[in-house]
């Protein structure tokens, strides 16, 4: 575990005869971009709210640092939860300055900080606002500048990207980025699999409580079923029928899509289609992380 690193060690909890977790694992290190992806009512948010000490975990422990948290660890926490926490009659800077006091930050260092980071998001103009003039992705960059303004050392963001028109996107992105490479760790829920995709240096996916698998964008790209591609112009309708554990996909004109079973051969796929005639393409199929999450949480449901 690096130093500044989160670790969420066998979490287990239930809301009555819901099983919302079940040993639940994982870690991110420091500077690490962490996409924590999974379905509606899969467990991230009751995660995320372990970690931060609103819900108490059944079992297993939450550190930092290899540390158990504390009150005052969480202090250094900064967290954007799904639902805005924040007062909607409240002027904006003022609520950012108040919300960096509780944190510890001295008023002056306070209203400096809240202030530089709602110039960075775009906000500076509107910083005597009541935060309900705001629009939603307005709202969403205040609660962001909420988390940021105490300069926390780590990151938990539920749904940071919900609502957001791409530019608000693309500042959002550029933030997180920043705080990373700051040695930062940052750990996000989102449905935005494209966006976690581009973004993040690590992905976890959760189904129904359970961590089912983790790993970089590149590994569980390439950890999907065995396909290819192949265009071979003038091979006929059936031309795969004899080779042995392979799937047709689907066709798209002269273009086949093919699924190869484990220990199918695919030089004996190549071999086949150059015996047709020309073959114009031959190429591993990596699917978007949108598809490698349909597939991953099938098989989880199906297990």
């Amino acid at each position: 575990m690096a130093e500044g690193g989160l670790q969420v060690d066998r979490l287990s909890r239930r809301y009555g005869d819901l099983v919302a977790l079940r040993e639940l694992s994982f870690e991110v290190g420091a500077g690490e971009l962490f996409g924590f992806v999974g379905a509606n009512g899969a467990g991230k948010t009751t995660t995320m709210r372990i970690v931060m000490g609103v819900l108490a975990a059944d079992s297993g422990e939450v550190r930092w640092g290899g540390t158990p948290v504390t009150f005052e660890t969480r202090r250094r926490f900064g967290y954007m939860p799904e639902e805005r926490g924040l007062y909607p009659k409240m002027r904006i800077l003022e609520q950012l300055v108040y919300l960096a006091e509780l944190h510890g930050v001295a008023p002056g260092a306070a209203g400096r900080s809240a202030l530089a980071w709602l110039e960075r998001l775009g906000l500076g103009d509107r910083r005597n606002d009541e935060v309900q003039k705001l629009s939603r992705g307005n709202q969403q960059r205040v609660q962001l500048a909420a988390a940021l303004a105490y300069e926390p050392e780590l990151l938990v963001l539920d749904e940071p990207f919900a609502g957001l028109d791409p530019v608000a996107v693309d500042v959002m992105s550029e933030v997180l980025r920043e705080r990373a490479k700051a040695g930062i760790p940052v750990i996000f829920s989102s449905h935005q699999l494209d966006i976690v995709e581009q973004l993040c240096d690590r992905v976890g996916i959760i189904q129904a409580g359970r961590m089912v698998v983790t790993g970089t964008v590149t590994e569980l790209r390439s950890s999907g079923p065995h396909r290819y591609w192949v265009d071979a112009p003038m091979a006929g309708d059936d031309w795969t029928a004899g080779l042995g554990g392979v799937t047709l996909v689907r066709r798209e004109g002269s273009r086949s899509l093919l699924e190869l079973a484990d220990g199918a051969d695919e030089q004996a796929v190549l071999r086949t289609a150059l015996a047709t005639g020309p073959v114009r393409e031959f190429r591993r199929d990596i699917p978007p992380l949108s598809e490698l999450f349909r597939h991953v949480v099938a098989e989880a449901r199906a297990a």
